[in-house]
């Protein structure tokens, strides 16, 4: 091609793309399957792995109701990191608020008394300072029945009605060892959702949550790792079983997530049988070599 019919096309190519619509002519590469931040503060770990996964506005559009679930279960000090961060609670709520949520509540069903965790972690406090509501879960009248579509074990569960109620929903765990489970994070934290967890508890701890994962799956799901409780979790017994790891994990794919912060703890997701089973129930994917990870040291 001489140097005229060079120019030529150029200019053909280059007129073209002005006439292309902005989102095709200046196409954003795909977000990451999963975002890894660390060594910053819960809110700028935040802000920039939201960053990357294309902003608060991709997750919440205006005019809509959303519902943040940390884990609020047990009366213990912020410090403890028994429950999630409430700093982080008040600055995704902020961000929800200028994304143009309607509405914004932030709920859990606790394990120990209801208003204690909600008043001791800190976390009823910076709900309110942040303007929006914080609602009970401590009475069985708020729960709903549904059916668990796809279960074998966990059919049926009584559900916040919240939950049913809700345009986005929003999943907030802090990450620590369980005796139970032996981790607890984005997939055990959805058993907060319900009222008859004893259930669960009786017939296959492990199971259960993995059906119920398949049966809801948050729009989003972010990790406090900041302080972590690497022993005698989920409750502690001080905050010598807690260790300053300043993480934080963003995901659409709960399992994905899970895997990522189970790594953080130092143990093996294939051991973590709750993981595994959400894995093969389609909830998401633990290869996390066959994902787009996106790394944020800050």
């Amino acid at each position: 091609m001489d140097r005229r019919s060079f120019m030529k096309a150029g200019l053909s190519v280059s007129a073209s793309a002005l006439f292309l619509p902005r989102s095709l002519a200046h196409a954003a590469p795909p977000a990451p399957d999963l975002v890894a931040v660390r060594n910053g503060e819960p809110a700028a770990m935040f802000d920039r792995g939201i960053e990357a996964l294309g902003g608060i506005k991709a997750f919440v559009k205006k005019g809509q109701k959303v519902l943040i679930k940390p884990n609020i279960g047990w009366d213990v000090a912020p410090e403890r990191a028994g429950n999630t961060n409430p700093a982080l609670v008040a600055h995704v709520i902020q961000r929800c608020l200028q994304a143009g949520a309607k509405e914004v509540y932030v709920f859990d069903h606790t394990c120990d008394n209801g208003p204690r965790c909600y008043r001791t972690s800190g976390v009823e406090e910076a709900v309110k300072r942040a303007g929006v509501k914080i609602a009970p879960g401590d009475s069985e009248s708020y729960y709903q029945s549904v059916t668990v579509t796809g279960g074998s074990t966990l059919t049926s569960a009584k559900e916040h009605e919240l939950i049913l109620s809700t345009d986005v929903f929003i999943n907030m765990p802090i990450l620590k060892t369980h005796t139970s489970s032996r981790v607890t994070c984005c997939l055990k934290n959805l058993m907060g959702n319900v009222w008859d967890r004893g259930f669960w508890h009786g017939n296959d701890l492990h199971l259960c949550i993995a059906e119920y994962a398949a049966y809801r799956r948050p729009a989003l799901n972010i990790v406090d790792a900041y302080n972590v409780m690497k022993r005698n979790g989920p409750r502690g017994i001080s905050v010598d079983d807690v260790q300053l790891m300043k993480a934080q994990i963003l995901s659409t794919d709960m399992v994905a997530a899970d895997v990522a912060a189970t790594k953080l703890l130092g143990l093996d997701p294939e051991r973590i049988r709750h993981i595994v089973l959400a894995a093969e129930r389609g909830v998401g994917k633990k290869d996390l070599s066959a994902l787009t990870i996106s790394r944020i040291a800050l």
